[in-house]
């Protein structure tokens, strides 16, 4: 059977990804109750499938097309795009560490898991 790619999210789907997370930050300014942000921060956070882990992917899926769709040789300023695109996505999957930092702060607080 063959592979099947998934359909490519709109630019849409993408804006209204990014309004989201704005609306989150929004929120957060407004100095709510550290028991109703932890379980917003949870799934933002989440080790496996959270923002630092998907925008990591995002960046190294991009940083690898831009290397197999570039003409050769890579001019300089396409070798730097590489480069700068396969950092920040080992940059953003590092922060996917901080999981470990709402879980403590659920601990100390007691707050639940919702």
């Amino acid at each position: 059977m063959p592979h099947h790619a998934p359909d490519a999210p709109t630019p849409g789907q993408i804006r209204q990804a990014t309004s989201t997370l704005a609306d989150l930050a929004a929120y957060l300014r407004t100095h709510p109750p550290l028991d109703d942000v932890l379980p917003l921060l949870a799934p933002l956070l989440d080790e496996d499938d959270g923002v630092p882990i998907q925008l990591g992917n995002i960046l190294r899926c991009s940083e690898h097309l831009i290397g197999q769709q570039a003409a050769f040789p890579l001019s300089d300023e396409l070798r730097l795009s590489t480069e700068a695109f396969r950092e920040a996505a080992q940059e953003a999957t590092d922060w996917h560490v901080l999981h470990w930092d709402v879980q403590r702060l659920r601990t100390q607080t007691g707050a639940p898991e919702r």
